[in-house]
C-alpha cells in the first residue's frame, strides 16, 4: 500500500464569474426540470429577501477568504485574493446568481447541490472547485454561526432511518436504480468501492486489476482460503463472492437489493462457482450461524449511527472462535461526523438516504463495546480519489447512454456532482477510506496480508 502523495491537499486558484446577461431574480439559463421527478429542483424554495441577502453576504465573505477571484455581474470590484491566478484555474460560472443565493439561504448545502442540478451554476473543473471548498470547509461559515447550526440545518427525515424495513427502502432507492446504469461507469467486475492501485495516478486499463487486488487484500486480511465459511455483508454484484469461492471458500453473501441479487446470481453461475455461493435477500440483523470470516465492504456507511451497535454486535455474534472480520469503510474526522450526524445533507437527500460516514474513533468505540478489537488499519484516500475520477470520466462521456436508460439531464447533473463531490472529499482528505481487521477481544492472532 503506497502512502498518500502529499500530507496536505493541493491549493487551487479558482475564478468565479457571473454571467453578465444572467437576470437577477429570474430563472436565467436554468434548463427545464421535470416537476414530478425533481420538485425541489424545479421550484425555487421559499426564502425571505433578508435571508437571501444574508446568505449572499456570507457566501461572498467566505469565498473572499479562499484563493478565489470574484467578478460581479456589473463588472465592478474584486475581492482581494492571496495568490495570483494561474492558467487553467477552475472557474465557477453563475448563470442565475439570485437563484443560487436564494437556494443557499433557504437550504444551505442542499440548496448548493440543487442549484447545480437546476443548471444555475457550472464549473470547467468541478472537482478542483469542490476540492477547494472541502479543504476549507471549516472556514466557510464563521464560528459563531456554526454554533447555531441547529437553527437552520434540516434534520434527517424519520422515514430514512435504517430500521430493517427502512434499510430495504434506502438500499432500493440507490442500488436498484438500474444495473445498466452502474455498468456504464464501473469496470467489468462491477465493483462499486475503492480500488487499490499499484501506481498513482491511475489509468483506466488498471481499474479492473486494482479492484481484484483490493478484494484479494480483504480476503487475505480475513484469512479466507479453502474450506473457510465466509459471510459477506453487502453482495454488490458478486465479484468478491466469486473470488472467495475460487479460493475454495463456502460463501453466504447477503444483500437488500433485488437488482444486485439477480445479476449477482447470474454472474456467480457464469463463473462456475454456484455450488459454493449462496446469495440471500437478508438484513445483517437477521443472519444466523457462525462464520470463520466476515467481510463487509463499504456497507457500514449505510447502517446509520443509531444502528452501529447492532451492526458490530452482529459481527461479533456471527464470528466463530478464531475468526476474523475484514471491513472496508469510508471515514471522516470525528468532529465533522458529529456535526453532520443529524443533518439532512444533499447526499442523504438525493444519493444515500439513511446513511452516515463514521469516524475511525466511532468505529473503534462501537467495535470495542461489541467485543471486537482492531488489529489492522490501513488508509488509502488517494486511491479512492483516483477510482472516483475514472468512474466520473466514464460517466460524463456517455450522456446519450444514460438518457436511453430513462434518466434525464437533471439526474446526470446530480450523478456527476455526486461523483465529483466524493472525489473532492478524498483529494482534500476531508474523507478517508480504510481497510480494518477485527477479531474477538483477547484473541491473539497475526494479520495475514
Amino acid at each position: 500500500m503506497s502512502a498518500p502523495c502529499s500530507a496536505h491537499p493541493t491549493r487551487h486558484a479558482v475564478t468565479l464569474s457571473i454571467s453578465p446577461d444572467a437576470p437577477v431574480g429570474a430563472t436565467g439559463r436554468r434548463p427545464s426540470v421535470d416537476l414530478k421527478r425533481w420538485p425541489d429542483v424545479a421550484l425555487l424554495p421559499r426564502a425571505s429577501a433578508l435571508r437571501t441577502a444574508i446568505a449572499r453576504r456570507l457566501v461572498e465573505r467566505a469565498l473572499a477568504r479562499l484563493p478565489l477571484r470574484i467578478r460581479h455581474g456589473d463588472g465592478h470590484g474584486r475581492v482581494p485574493r492571496p495568490c495570483t491566478p494561474q492558467d487553467g484555474e477552475p472557474t465557477l460560472t453563475l448563470h442565475d446568481p439570485a437563484a443560487f443565493h436564494r437556494r443557499i439561504g433557504a437550504d444551505g448545502l442542499i440548496g448548493f447541490g440543487e442549484s447545480y442540478m437546476a443548471g444555475e451554476w457550472d464549473s470547467d473543473d468541478l472537482v478542483g472547485l469542490l476540492t477547494v471548498l472541502a479543504a476549507h470547509v471549516d472556514d466557510l461559515v464563521p464560528a459563531p454561526l456554526r454554533r447555531l447550526r441547529g437553527l437552520w440545518a434540516h434534520r434527517r427525515p424519520l422515514r430514512d432511518r435504517s430500521t430493517v424495513e427502512g434499510a430495504r427502502d434506502n438500499i432500493h432507492r440507490h442500488y436498484d436504480l438500474s444495473n445498466e446504469l452502474f455498468a456504464l461507469f464501473l469496470d467489468p467486475s462491477l465493483t462499486y468501492s475503492s480500488a487499490v492501485f499499484d501506481t498513482l495516478p491511475a489509468t483506466p486499463d488498471a481499474l479492473a486489476a486494482a479492484q481484484h487486488g483490493k478484494i484479494d487484500r480483504l480476503l487475505d486480511l480475513a484469512g479466507v482460503g479453502p474450506g473457510t465459511r465466509l459471510l459477506e455483508i453487502g453482495t454488490g454484484w458478486g465479484e468478491l463472492a466469486v473470488r472467495a469461492a475460487t479460493r475454495g471458500a463456502h460463501v453466504l453473501t447477503i444483500t437488500l437489493s433485488e437488482e444486485q441479487r439477480d445479476l449477482a446470481l447470474r454472474r456467480i453461475d457464469d463463473a462456475g462457482v454456484a455450488g459454493r455461493v449462496t446469495v440471500e435477500l437478508r438484513d445483517y440483523r437477521e443472519v444466523e450461524g457462525r462464520f470463520d470470516a466476515v467481510v463487509s465492504v463499504e456497507m457500514i456507511e449505510a447502517v446509520g449511527a443509531e444502528f452501529w451497535p447492532a451492526y458490530f454486535t452482529a459481527l461479533r455474534r456471527l464470528l466463530a472462535p478464531g475468526g476474523s472480520v475484514a471491513v472496508q469503510a469510508i471515514t471522516m474526522p470525528h468532529d465533522r461526523m458529529l456535526a453532520t450526524a443529524r443533518t439532512h445533507t444533499w447526499i442523504s437527500k438525493y444519493v444515500f438516504p439513511g446513511g452516515l460516514i463514521p469516524s475511525l474513533d466511532a468505529i473503534a468505540r462501537e467495535s470495542a463495546a461489541a467485543g471486537l478489537d482492531i488489529t489492522h488499519d490501513t488508509g488509502f484516500a488517494d486511491h479512492y480519489a483516483e477510482t472516483l475520477r475514472l468512474w466520473r470520466e466514464r460517466f460524463v462521456k456517455q450522456p446519450d447512454a444514460v438518457d436511453a436508460l430513462g434518466f434525464d439531464r437533471t439526474f446526470r447533473r446530480m450523478w456527476e456532482l455526486y461523483l465529483a463531490y466524493s472525489e473532492a472529499g478524498f483529494r482534500s482528505y476531508y474523507l478517508d477510506v480504510r481497510q480494518l481487521r477485527l477479531v474477538a477481544t483477547g484473541q491473539d492472532t497475526e494479520a495475514s496480508w
